[in-house]
């Protein structure tokens, strides 16, 4: 039986309540057993008897033993409350009928505890937002910043209901580019917010979500849009409309089109202002404060105009912005009361903004200039961080798996080249069939969908997603094939007939991956799988009925597909979803199970943005499988590191009271960026990057043997210059001693390390790792006297069986082991390369105690981000020890002179798979920067057009 079930899910809500009321019982010491959830229900369905007919207890029971093991971590917040009054209080949230009632709709959905962290992150939101009642002007604009489908849309939904409870009247939601995705966020606005289904035909519309816990008609919203396909607002709808102060809030949401947007801009002008701007004339709304929520705020709404800045530093007034960023603006200049908050979970763009960018008819730009707040998620979020941050990881053992026969290999064509073009037709060895990868992930998913259906999870969603092409003619041809391949499965599984060979490949699927592997997450994570005592044989006897309610959907501009999970709502949709661009950006794939995914972009935001795959599996995580290439794999694991070491230097800067416009220019001068369209960091030429704070590694190397050759006799040449090394370095760390294998240098001159840069040749996929610009930025923080004396660490294996590596007669280490995560024949790519600990090498206890201290007071639990950020931390961070390094503590001298070159040298013979025996040995380094305060920077120039050609276009 689901959980779903009416009766279930009033019961679940009641003990749920209760059992949260033992816990916040302070004189008690409650622990959640099973045994406890089975006699609250007793207590429960005692009140109500009738409820106990054909109650699963079982399935409430499971849910809620994973609700009670969620945790959840910490927002962080920058904010600049100049010109801001503080206003929310516990008084103004008295009677407050819009969240109390999402807070309850919400109650049967999740955790006590998600919700009371919803609860205080959207307040802090709506506190740092300007009290809609307060008279006069007033613009407040920010960020909130979360992870890749990690419930964005859940949280604007409860600040969007705290808004109207407050006085907002009017809210605008801009829901992407695609009617698909305008429709999705309607419905799930209509559930959360309004209360009832926007139907086009008024005589069908119903109570719904919300509405269910309180259909008042005193506080039901009014709306201006509705849930249909062709839902936007429109010419004929905004006829009948009437504005007034006294009246309800009304709600838009619309996408971010530019003929919508022009509608929508002029009906405000001609039936809602009212007066005029005496000194532009310009037509405005005094009496009406505005909301504008704008979901994935990088994506379209960032002007992306190359600008032009006067001699003082003002942008000039005359700049012509985009087209939406222009719209959005002047719909917000036309209120002298609004506020704009922006959602994305790729806030680089938004970030790049100027803040100070201003024209006449648009007013300010949209840089969050009053606040960002960066948003944590739950422990049963599935993240980056989880997949992709550590080579070796269970999570991806357990969930990902490499595609190697659909790039090519033996000399045959690809049947999808990285690079095709929009008439290409996918071809598997001269056939237009798919190939068996894709018929695994296929298989794969019919699995996944029958132990659901066996877990009593069959009348909820389930979707495989396929994304391998961004050109809705390939993508067709890509729909046609996996639609035969399907039809051809469900002539065998139903008819019994010449079966045996996908009964034979569905076996070995169940018994080498699906069985072990959900055993083995269930007893590691018990809250994030179910314990399925399905044998094949179950599973066997479903299959015919799972495959053949299997939908294959082309979701793109030409086809007439659509993802209807409302309509399949009590039955379940049981879907393959074919597309690009349209399930790249914001559209959530329902009970997500299994994708395909060989998109091949290299930025960072915009391959985060195309992960439809993170997000939340409650029940069905074991069950989960992501088929993608090593290449993508390797990528995924860089910006997952980069990604992490921004939200750490985001967290020194909001614990430091530093506002948005201050970690803007710490951003926009990080070397992270190189990863991420030019055009979208408001230049098509030039980035101007600084490493101070940051941390390289190379973990991009060569292959070829003379390139290798060449760099280890760099290295050499850098080590015969160096005298009296400390041998096997030790140091005594909080209190423990801490030894290294190898020999460490102090008092290196610059001279030295930018000469063994210059020679080194990084790999040109080294993105951050630049050996050239790196030489070229310590000499210009030379002149200012800093980075002027380094330390040298040569680091070896403690594995006394390496194989050894002598630099000259009296140096020597073991070989460090790397595995390579890259199948490309072009490079070598390891997942890591330094030690956390290395970077430690070269201070003194009371240096690294200070960074302890500075990482502990920065640190905010936020499982979604990894697992060692769930408890305090007893090593200090790597953004911790660079800034205490280069400024110094109590007690500890600021040395912004002294940076940190690490070298490793990796035997070649243990690369997993193994080089061929004429490679020399690698030798990799890295570089810890001290912070440092200096403005100096150095350019790294990329054409828009190469940029483009390498790594597609800025969305």
């Amino acid at each position: 039986m689901s959980i779903e079930s009416d009766k279930n899910l009033n019961v679940l809500t009641m003990v749920q309540t209760l059992l949260q009321d033992e816990l916040n019982d302070s004189s008690k010491k409650t622990t959640i057993t099973p045994s406890l959830i089975l006699d609250t229900i007793d207590i429960v369905i005692a009140i109500r008897p009738i409820w106990r007919v054909n109650l699963d207890k079982q399935a409430i029971t499971d849910e809620l033993i994973r609700r009670f093991s969620h945790r959840i971590g910490q927002a962080a917040t920058l904010k600049n409350e100049e010109g801001h009054v503080n206003w929310l209080n516990a008084t103004r949230k008295k009677d407050w009928k819009y969240w109390q009632r999402y807070r309850l709709y919400l109650e049967k959905k999740m955790s006590t505890k998600v919700i009371d962290r919803l609860d205080e992150s959207t307040d802090i939101v709506l506190g740092l937002l300007e009290d809609p009642e307060r008279e006069g002007l007033w613009d407040r604009r920010g960020l909130v910043v979360g992870h890749v489908q990690s419930g964005k849309t859940g949280h604007y939904t409860g600040l969007i209901c705290k808004a109207a409870d407050a006085g907002y009247k009017i809210i605008i939601v801009l829901a992407g580019l695609h009617n698909n995705l305008r429709a999705q966020t309607q419905i799930r606005l209509d559930e959360g917010f309004l209360g009832y289904e926007t139907n086009p035909d008024p005589k069908k519309i119903r109570i719904i979500g919300v509405g269910e816990i309180d259909s008042d008609p005193q506080i039901k919203p009014n709306y201006a849009t509705n849930r249909s396909e062709k839902g936007d607002f429109n010419t004929a709808s905004s006829r009948n409309m009437g504005i007034t102060p006294e009246q309800r809030p009304w709600l838009f949401v619309i996408k971010k089109n530019k003929t919508v947007l022009e509608r929508l801009l002029q009906w405000i002008q001609n039936h809602v202002a009212h007066t005029y701007d005496q000194e532009s004339g310009r037509k405005i709304v005094t009496n009406l404060p505005l909301l504008i929520i704008d979901d994935e705020a990088d994506h379209a709404s960032v002007d992306t105009g190359e600008h032009v800045f006067n001699s003082d530093g003002t942008p000039d007034e005359e700049h012509q912005p985009t087209t939406i960023n222009k719209l959005i603006r002047a719909i917000l200049h036309t209120f002298n009361r609004s506020a704009y908050v922006g959602y994305t979970a790729t806030p680089f763009a938004n970030i790049y903004i100027h803040n100070k960018n201003a024209t006449k008819e648009e007013g300010l730009d949209l840089f969050p200039s009053a606040f960002i707040h960066n948003l944590a998620a739950p422990s049963n979020y599935i993240g980056p961080s989880q997949l992709f941050r550590k080579p070796g990881n269970d999570d991806r053992e357990n969930l990902v798996r490499r595609i190697d026969d659909s790039g090519g290999a033996n000399g045959k064509p690809a049947w999808m080249p990285t690079k095709h073009k929009n008439n290409y037709i996918p071809l598997y060895q001269g056939q237009t069939v798919i190939p068996p990868s894709l018929e695994e992930a296929i298989l794969s998913f019919i699995l996944a969908c029958s132990v659901r259906q066996l877990r009593g999870q069959g009348t909820q969603h389930s979707s495989m997603l396929v994304h391998v092409t961004r050109y809705n003619a390939v993508q067709n041809s890509v729909y046609k094939q996996i639609e035969e391949y399907i039809r051809h499965l469900r002539q065998r599984l139903t008819r019994s007939i010449d079966h045996e060979k996908v009964l034979a490949r569905l076996v070995t699927l169940w018994e080498s991956d699906f069985s072990p592997i959900t055993e083995k997450i269930f007893q590691s994570n018990p809250d994030i799988a179910m314990e399925t005592k399905a044998s094949w044989a179950d599973v066997f006897e479903i299959l015919p009925d799972v495959v053949s309610d299997i939908q294959v959907r082309a979701i793109n501009g030409m086809a007439k597909d659509a993802l209807d999970y409302v309509e399949h709502q009590g039955t379940g949709l049981k879907v393959i979803a074919v597309g690009g661009d349209k399930l790249a950006r914001g559209l959530t794939l329902e009970g997500l199970c299994t994708s395909y995914f060989l998109r091949a972009s290299k930025m960072y935001d915009t391959l985060m943005q195309m992960g439809r795959w993170f997000g939340y599996r409650p029940g069905y995580q074991d069950l989960c499988r992501l088929y993608t290439t090593p290449d993508l794999i390797d990528w995924f694991g860089h910006i997952a590191d980069a990604a992490e070491e921004l939200r750490e230097e985001f967290d020194l800067m909001a614990e430091s009271g530093s506002t948005p416009e201050q970690y803007g220019l710490k951003v926009a001068s990080h070397s992270v960026m190189m990863v991420t369209s030019p055009l979208k960091m408001r230049t098509a030429k030039t980035l101007y990057l600084s490493f101070s704070g940051q941390r390289l590694q190379t973990v991009a190397l060569h292959r070829e043997p003379k390139i290798l050759q060449k760099n280890l006799e760099t290295a050499k040449r850098l080590i015969d210059g160096f005298e009296n090394p400390e041998i096997n370095p030790t140091r005594i760390h909080g209190g423990k001693k801490e030894r290294w294998q190898g020999y460490l240098w102090e008092n290196i001159s610059s001279n030295q390390i930018m000469g063994f840069l210059t020679q080194y040749e990084t790999h040109p996929e080294a993105y951050k790792v630049n050996s050239s610009m790196i030489a070229e930025f310590i000499g210009s923080m030379n002149g200012v006297g800093e980075l002027t004396k380094w330390t040298v660490a040569l680091i070896g294996s403690r594995d006394a069986d390496s194989e050894t590596l002598s630099f000259n007669e009296n140096i020597a280490v073991n070989m460090l082991e790397r595995a390579n995560e890259s199948y490309s024949s072009g490079r070598y790519s390891i997942g890591t390369l330094m030690s956390p600990r290395d970077e430690a090498i070269d201070l003194d206890n009371d240096a690294w105690e200070a960074a302890l201290a500075l990482t502990r007071k920065t640190w905010r639990a936020d499982p979604a981000r990894s697992e060692e950020s769930e408890t305090e931390p007893t090593v200090p961070n790597g953004p911790a020890l660079r800034k205490i390094r280069g400024f110094g503590a109590e007690g500890v001298p600021a040395s912004p002179e002294r940076g940190l070159l690490l070298l490793y040298a990796i035997d070649p013979a243990k690369s997993k798979p193994a080089f061929p025996s004429i490679t020399p040995a690698i030798i990799a380094f890295g570089i810890s920067f001290p912070g440092s305060n200096s403005s100096k920077k150095v350019e790294y120039k990329a054409n828009d057009i190469y940029w483009r050609q390498e790594y597609g276009s800025a969305d």
